[in-house]
């Protein structure tokens, strides 16, 4: 804290736009000859599936970074607005200045962290900001090795900072409360944010949050290509561990019995081609770890105990190897009032 504090206060950082830029740029480049070892991390950390690791995981993430580089030269420091005459105070000429905010510190999650990272650091790096990155505890190597290529790239001392711990809640009470920081940018559940806000107001924190979601896709009767937008609603993309995942498919009442049958189809066509990490055509592999697999088996009981129709899946897979392994999951018959309708699983179920 005292030296990303201390970069912003005593280095050109936040004033010397080409100089950032140039070293923003340069890490850019480190990352991208770094891809196959990226992929490696988030297969082994994330559990990603090499289906997925091109589409999210990397690729996807190198080319928010490039966009973020192709944006830079266009972004306006400096607004100057129309002279204004008052009587009585004579001419007054206006300009608005956009100037960093200082030390922002990024909480990040780790069903897509090289993602989710790059989406943080990378803009705060450019705005001017000193960055102080807290990676998840499931995925600590995608974080340190922002740290790593930032010396590489001869990022001066304090201006880009990550930080680990045995005990992830300290770490980010630390950052949440110390005047010290003054944003954080947080992606994660909707009571950790809640809990940042608190925490953070009383030293008037600016906040970010992207919280929890339960990602509804709406398919209506007259959609052109309704068995199709039905079918591709199975939640298989990265074992259903993300907030956009369309986790939720409300069809018409009309067309439901016919929606039913089209998703049992897909399940059924979908069969067992998932879960290896080495095939491409896979897109889903396991959950990250032994906890969320049990929150997810919790949730599918819940969803069973409520009264829905488990229509494919809902049991653990051990025999797909080492991991922590959920089948393609599927509930209908569900109604508003459920648990399993309202609260974000974060798992591979759809209802």
């Amino acid at each position: 804290l005292g030296v990303a504090h201390c970069a912003v206060d005593e280095s050109d950082w936040s004033t010397n736009r080409e100089k950032r830029f140039g070293l923003v740029q340069k890490l850019f480049g480190l990352f991208a000859a770094n891809r196959e070892r990226l992929s490696d991390l988030a297969r082994n950390e994330a559990g990603a599936a090499i289906g997925a690791v091109s589409r999210a995981h990397v690729d996807m993430a190198l080319g928010c970074w490039k966009d973020l580089l192709d944006l830079f030269p266009q972004v306006s420091w400096e607004k100057e607005y129309p002279v204004k005459e008052i009587p009585g105070y004579g001419t007054h000429h206006r300009k608005a200045v956009y100037e960093p905010i200082g030390v922002a510190a990024a909480i990040t999650p780790w069903n897509v962290p090289f993602y989710v990272n790059v989406g943080k650091v990378v803009s705060a790096l450019l705005a001017g900001c000193t960055v102080i990155l807290k990676p998840a505890p499931n995925t600590p190597g995608m974080g340190s090795i922002f740290g790593e290529l930032a010396i590489a790239a001869g990022f001066p001392a304090g201006v880009l900072n990550v930080i680990t711990a045995s005990d992830p809640a300290e770490a980010g009470e630390l950052l949440t409360t110390d005047p010290r920081v003054d944003l954080i940018s947080f992606t994660g559940s909707t009571g950790v944010g809640r809990r940042i806000m608190e925490k953070g107001a009383p030293t008037l924190k600016r906040l970010f949050l992207e919280l929890g979601g339960k990602s509804a896709k709406i398919v209506l009767d007259d959609a052109p290509d309704f068995a199709m937008d039905v079918a591709m609603t199975i939640l298989i993309f990265h074992a259903g561990q993300g907030c956009a995942v369309q986790s939720r498919l409300l069809v018409p009442r009309s067309r439901y019995a016919e929606a039913c049958g089209i998703l049992q189809h897909a399940y059924a066509g979908f069969g067992d081609k998932w879960g290896s990490f080495d095939d491409p055509e896979h897109m889903m592999g396991p959950v990250v770890s032994k906890r969320q697999m049990e929150r997810v088996l919790n949730y599918i009981d819940i969803g069973q105990k409520e009264g829905a129709r488990l229509l494919a899946g809902g049991k653990a897979r051990p025999d797909k190897g080492p991991g922590y392994f959920i089948e393609p999951t599927c509930f209908v018959d569900v109604t508003p009032d459920m648990r399993i309708a309202q609260e974000e699983i974060f798992g591979p179920v759809l209802v």
